[in-house]
């Protein structure tokens, strides 16, 4: 096709997925993966750097370890929660940005607004103000989050979408052990007389100086492009990818299996319609549960040791050791991502969750501890690299960012208050507690997915989609 060619809306974004599902795997597909993931990187270490400053807000008296109430406000339940109602916002209200403005602009964009935020919010002298700044923060890496998935899925082959992802999470997943290197070595400290645990959300804010390079060389979506009428753009984008793929491979591109064709405009109420409404509802119940296992652990870690009875070094260097198998269990994922249906793998994961978390509690033997928070960070993090794409596959281009950020904003919304729960379970029922609440929520996840999840595996985000 030539770019003096104007086929129908429809037509064309056949066009363009049949092309670019074909594309073999080549470098270039590869680097732009790991691009988008470099950009991720600084989202997940200012996400998870929640939990390894954690110790250094308590020792610093801005805030307690337990709450007084369960809504206390002076508890380190409530800047975890502000981080989750910052998500919240970003994917509920602003995700509809990436669908409206393209998927380069806010990609960058949201880039620049939370690591600023996290910036300032290191310079703040009260818990009010902490919690302000990290509120305003979790906005712009709840829209990161939202956007970087609908990246992904639209640029990769269809047979390739489950590694990409998995590869995406090994790269972002490769900031926490680096979190949790600087929160062990600085936190317990004040160089220059400067809190150690400001140092650390200050290194995190270098992410904005690279913002432009990453910008520059990653392309904007031709699905986004066509579902926006610019078919020009879409044929110029496509054809450039083709060109340096073809390239790469020394070998002719095989021809384009035209799939279902997709209309050119969409309307948010459709993710309520008959169509998508089950899968909406089941992704709700999903991801209001399974935030529980995922950030009951992941944004406790170093207080859960505590609370077993470790001191604060040693709690952080555990973290620590921990925090380097992050990248493990998508690592693991990359090789079976696009063997297996991912809701299969979901489901699994979720019970592994579960059965770690359980063995987890009885541990006071501090190895034992680090094996079994080994094992449950990696079984989470397989569960994020396949969801991640799973939702992401489950609606159309019109409506992807829209319908993502709508359905992830429940996990926000549910760590809002998941952050408050553990805090009370930490302090009336202890590790123990924690976990039994965490085991039974990963049970309604396995049974969300399981039965009401439909399969993607292999096929045309089109074809999904219808």
């Amino acid at each position: 096709m030539t770019t003096t060619e104007q086929p129908m809306p429809g037509q064309a974004a056949a066009a363009i997925s049949a092309r670019l599902d074909r594309l073999p795997a080549t470098r270039y597909i590869w680097q732009l993966v790991l691009l988008l993931s470099l950009g991720g990187c600084f989202e997940f270490y200012d996400l998870f750097l929640t939990a390894y400053i954690g110790p250094g807000l308590v020792r610093s008296g801005l805030f307690s370890r337990a709450s007084v109430s369960f809504f206390g406000f002076s508890g380190l339940a409530s800047f975890v929660s502000a981080t989750f109602a910052g998500l919240f916002v970003g994917t509920l209200i602003f995700g509809f940005a990436a669908d409206k403005f393209g998927r380069r602009l806010i990609f960058t964009s949201s880039l620049l607004w939370y690591a600023c935020a996290t910036a300032v919010m290191a310079f703040q002298n009260t818990a009010a103000q902490i919690v302000l700044w990290r509120m305003i923060a979790g906005i712009g890496i709840g829209v990161e989050l939202v956007t970087i998935d609908t990246y992904i899925v639209e640029l990769m082959p269809k047979e390739l979408r489950g590694r990409a992802f998995a590869a995406n999470e090994v790269i972002q997943f490769s900031a926490v052990p680096i979190v949790a290197l600087v929160a062990w070595r600085l936190v317990p400290l004040q160089p220059f007389g400067f809190d150690g645990w400001r140092w650390v959300v200050l290194l995190g804010s270098v992410g904005a100086i690279f913002v432009w390079f990453i910008r520059q060389r990653i392309p904007e979506s031709p699905r986004w492009l066509i579902s926006h009428g610019k078919l020009d753009a879409a044929e110029r984008v496509t054809a450039e990818m083709e060109r340096r793929v073809s390239k790469e491979s020394g070998a002719p591109l095989p021809p384009p299996k035209l799939e279902t064709m997709e209309e050119q405009h969409g309307n948010f109420l459709e993710i309520f319609g008959p169509s998508y409404a089950p899968r909406t509802f089941m992704l709700m119940v999903f991801h209001f549960f399974q935030t529980i296992g995922y950030y009951g652990f992941a944004s406790w870690v170093p207080t859960l040791l505590i609370a077993n009875g470790i001191g604060i070094t040693s709690s952080l260097l555990f973290s620590f050791i921990i925090a380097i198998s992050s990248p493990f269990g998508p690592l693991f994922a990359l090789s079976v991502a696009d063997k297996f249906e991912r809701k299969s793998q979901i489901v699994v994961t979720a019970l592994l969750i579960a059965g770690f978390g359980i063995l987890f509690a009885r541990q006071r033997n501090p190895l034992w501890l680090i094996v079994f928070g080994v094992m449950l960070t990696c079984a989470n993090n397989w569960m994020s690299a396949s969801f991640h794409a799973y939702q992401a596959e489950l609606f159309p281009t019109r409506i992807r960012a829209r319908a993502v950020g709508f359905v992830y904003s429940w996990s926000r919304l549910s760590a809002v208050f998941t952050s408050l729960m553990i805090g009370f379970f930490l302090r009336d029922f202890g590790v123990a507690g924690v976990f039994t609440f965490i085991g039974a929520s990963m049970l309604v996840v396995v049974l969300s997915i399981g039965i009401f999840g439909p399969r993607t595996r292999n096929l045309a985000l089109e074809v999904i989609s219808h």
